[in-house]
């Protein structure tokens, strides 16, 4: 007499993937939401009212501040996803985004500056998304020290240093910080091509597509 089939042996099964709805992802979806609230802050009254900078600088704190937990979060609870590994830079790119062409329009960072760095950021996002079919590329250590360098400047730069004692030091070392910012984000810039250029190379897809071509031309 044969017995009746039971479930399958979950042991045979690989480890499931985490699920992309998780507190990391959560969090990275909230600080999308801050990015219009951060905006209209730092632009309300033509950007110089210091409360509203004020309040602009603790919305920017908070952003920044979720954007270091849900990464250790994901890396603690084990819900690392793809979602999150494309999602989370993109977050941060916005809310930078938004605080440098605001800053920008007050007239306190050089067009050339913000345009430069968001060619950067923008190309990086685009390249991420051509060649995710190859692989997901996540931010390595250049991108963390290039967003610590960014936010920090810009930080600074939010706040209201007009009303600081001493605010050219404070202006003259934000400035400092943020050209070093410039820097390292060009030079992560042409690393982050050169990566996405050798995943694509090396990928299993490209291997099987290589492989195809080379059996559809034998004989």
């Amino acid at each position: 007499m044969s017995t009746p089939a039971g479930p399958p042996d979950q042991r045979s099964a690989g480890p499931l993937a985490p699920s992309a709805w998780n507190l990391p992802n959560y969090l990275t979806v909230f600080r999308f939401f801050l990015v219009p609230v951060f905006g209209w802050l730092l632009l309300a009254e033509g950007g110089h009212v210091w409360g509203y900078r004020l309040a602009a600088l603790a919305v920017f704190g908070v952003a920044m501040v979720t954007d270091s937990i849900d990464g250790d979060l994901a890396r603690r609870r084990k819900q690392v996803t793809d979602f999150g590994k494309v999602a989370d830079p993109i977050a941060d790119k916005a809310m930078l985004g938004m605080a440098l062409i605001g800053l920008s329009i007050i007239g306190i960072v050089p067009w050339w500056v913000t345009v430069v760095i968001l060619v950067r950021e923008v190309g990086v996002t685009v390249m991420r998304f051509v060649v995710i079919r190859h692989g997901v590329m996540p931010a390595g250590r250049g991108g963390k020290l290039k967003t610590v360098l960014q936010t920090v400047a810009v930080g600074i730069l939010i706040f209201p240093l007009e009303s600081l004692p001493g605010s050219a030091v404070w202006l003259t070392a934000a400035y400092v910080l943020l050209a070093a910012a410039l820097v390292v984000t060009v030079v992560t810039g042409v690393d982050y091509l050169i990566k996405a250029r050798r995943l694509r190379a090396t990928s299993a897809r490209t291997a099987a597509r290589k492989a195809a071509r080379r059996v559809a031309r034998e004989p």
